[in-house]
């Protein structure tokens, strides 16, 4: 190779380094986050009849699950499930914090709501609303939900059936597995206390 093909080796594999780098500061500066937002502002009633907004979920990482009471298999034993994290925790049960958001409101009615939850564990806490609010926290957290008719009158829900885990600042970390041993699910809670 001549010295002056040699340059124009030099030139063009540096004219293509540095188009390489400019474009990849190009593509990560359009990168957009890819995450979804799951979580929001909310105004729920409590089983007690208090008022309950996002801000509870600070502090402490929570589970919340969204069901309803007249549910026949899911959401009990989900319940049930976190029932018994909670218990496995111990007095650590107090630094952590478990929701239970109907989508139900027409019949999950706060008296209801604290006739269901007395079934489990009382660090549980169970939320209603009118059909607005629950519709908004619904989306907040990409939870679908509709009625379906069933036989005479009656109705059952068709819903996301996902256990959130939200950590001390009330944000998304991941979908919190039940299908596992209670010990492993309440260290794994455990962890982000």
């Amino acid at each position: 190779m001549t010295k002056g093909s040699f340059r124009i080796v030099l030139w063009i594999a540096a004219f293509l380094a540095g188009a390489t780098a400019s474009m990849g500061v190009i593509l990560l500066a359009n990168e957009r986050p890819r995450t979804v937002a799951i979580g929001g502002p909310f105004q729920l009633i409590d089983q007690d009849g208090r008022t309950v907004t996002e801000q509870a979920l600070l502090g402490r990482p929570s589970l919340v699950f969204f069901g309803y009471t007249h549910c026949p298999d899911v959401c009990p034993a989900t319940m049930y499930d976190i029932s018994q994290i909670m218990q496995a925790l111990g007095p650590d049960a107090d630094r952590a914090r478990a929701v239970f958001i109907t989508v139900d409101p027409e019949r999950d009615t706060q008296p209801v709501l604290k006739d269901y939850m007395s079934s489990f564990d009382p660090h549980i806490t169970g939320l209603t609303g009118d059909l607005d609010a629950i519709t908004a926290v619904a989306k907040e957290y990409r939870v679908y939900f509709r009625k379906v008719a069933t036989e005479g009158d009656d109705y059952g829900m068709d819903h996301t059936a996902i256990t959130y885990l939200m950590d001390k600042e009330g944000r998304f970390v991941a979908p919190f597995s039940l299908k596992r041993t209670t010990e492993e699910a309440a260290a794994d809670l455990r962890r982000h206390l």
